[in-house]
């Protein structure tokens, strides 16, 4: 991998503005590590993300080689039971009210292992995933989801419409923030779009990433950090006008946009959000201000409230090889040895090590297992769904989360 430092916006080329967030130099957060590998080879990269002097879009001012971080990736949506939840009542609630049938044709960009395509493909609407990861199209290949294997381009949005014709809906959930590209991608988005056609996106939201200090989101395989502001403005240089939006809990506070080529008359919640993040100030400098001091308080109550573990002899262990438990547990400087080990149920996870902190990841039967007195949930988004299963499997012990503070579940 390489990594190129940028001093202007990706989107609209303006200087960048003031720093939002900068945490130094890490490993990349998906490289998870086999047992065998040199951990003092390990390639790390500063990680600092800041703000376009222009359209607002928060993004890192080193961007990591897209082809050597999402060819070959380790995150399966497939293994949360509550994401598969959640995209099924996206698909039920898209095809009511966007009429799909036999007849409609529908895309999802960076579709992973088919976890919200194959909702359609139970409902008998044709449909197409875009996936850059072979490893995770093949999983989508085999459960019946027709998944080309390729980066969203212009040029590969222009290939499947010249197959199979313009989708009438083209879905982009949780993708934005991973585009180095990201003109080429939106215009891509476009290219694959009918005129009267819906795309729909989800994304965290810039408000709830710094309402709630939501810091652990940073890593380099997220390129930039979006506000409704950003959006519409990298839209709109494509041809594509927002005309609704909704909230959503997933990942700590999301919004789901949905725009089309064809104008539209704006929904209340549209407006309304607007004059949100007007009056939280996004487009000036002052809401990004102190970011970084606050990420610090959130990193210091943690190592304390690790070090009193120790100090009486508490075994601590962790839940969760995902890429936010990473930025987390390196921000906070925790290495092999300072937690026992940390569970997963992603087999691809398993037996390997976590970047930077070379924590070794086990199965959930290997920690319980181990029998540690306190266990971190690092997925703080999905805590609710990790503590049913942990006690559903008889541990007893305490259960936590750290952002944005140390908290007992």
């Amino acid at each position: 991998m390489s990594a190129e430092k940028l001093t202007r916006c990706r989107a609209c080329g303006a200087p960048f503005g003031p720093v939002f967030c900068d945490l130094g130099t890490m490993a990349v957060a998906n490289s998870y590590l086999p047992p065998e590998a040199d951990a003092a080879r390990e390639p790390r990269y500063p990680l600092c993300a800041v703000v376009c002097s222009d359209c607002r879009m928060v993004q890192l001012d080193h961007v990591v080689d897209a082809e050597g971080i999402f060819s070959d990736y380790a995150y399966f949506s497939s293994a949360s039971s509550s994401w598969l939840a959640h995209a099924a009542r996206f698909a039920d609630a898209m095809t009511g009210r966007l009429g799909l049938n036999a007849q409609s044709f529908v895309v999802e960009v960076a579709s992973n292992d088919g976890y919200l395509l194959r909702n359609f493909v139970a409902a008998g609407v044709p449909c197409l995933g875009i996936e850059p990861a072979a490893n995770v199209a093949r999983q989508a290949i085999a459960a019946g989801v027709p998944t080309e294997v390729a980066f969203l381009t212009p040029q590969s949005a222009a290939a499947v419409v010249a197959a199979q014709g313009r989708a009438d809906l083209v879905v982009a959930n949780n993708v934005l923030a991973h585009v180095p590209d990201i003109n080429g991608f939106t215009e891509g988005l476009a290219t694959l779009l009918k005129p009267q056609g819906t795309l729909s996106v989800e994304a965290p939201h810039l408000l709830s990433l710094i309402d709630g200090v939501q810091f652990d989101t940073i890593y380099h395989e997220h390129y930039a950090y979006w506000s409704l502001y950003a959006i519409e403005r990298l839209f709109a240089r494509h041809g594509l006008t927002v005309y609704d939006v909704e909230h959503l809990p997933t990942h700590g506070g999301s919004l789901r946009i949905l725009a089309s080529l064809a104008p539209k008359v704006p929904s209340l919640q549209l407006t309304r959000l607007r004059k949100v993040e007007a009056e939280r100030g996004l487009a000036g400098d002052a809401v990004y201000a102190g970011f970084n001091a606050r990420v610090a308080e959130t990193v210091a109550g943690f190592r304390d409230w690790l070090a009193r573990q120790h100090q009486a002899g508490r075994r601590v262990a962790a839940y969760g090889a995902a890429a936010k438990g990473n930025t987390f547990l390196n921000a906070a400087g925790v290495r092999a040895g300072d937690i026992l080990a940390v569970a997963d149920l992603a087999p691809s996870k398993q037996g390997r090590r976590l970047p930077g902190s070379h924590v070794p990841v086990v199965s959930p039967a290997d920690l319980l297992a181990a029998a540690p007195d306190d266990i971190l949930i690092l997925p703080w988004n999905i805590a609710a769904e990790v503590v049913a299963q942990l006690r559903g499997a008889g541990f007893a012990g305490r259960l936590w989360t750290a952002v944005p503070e140390m908290k007992a579940l």
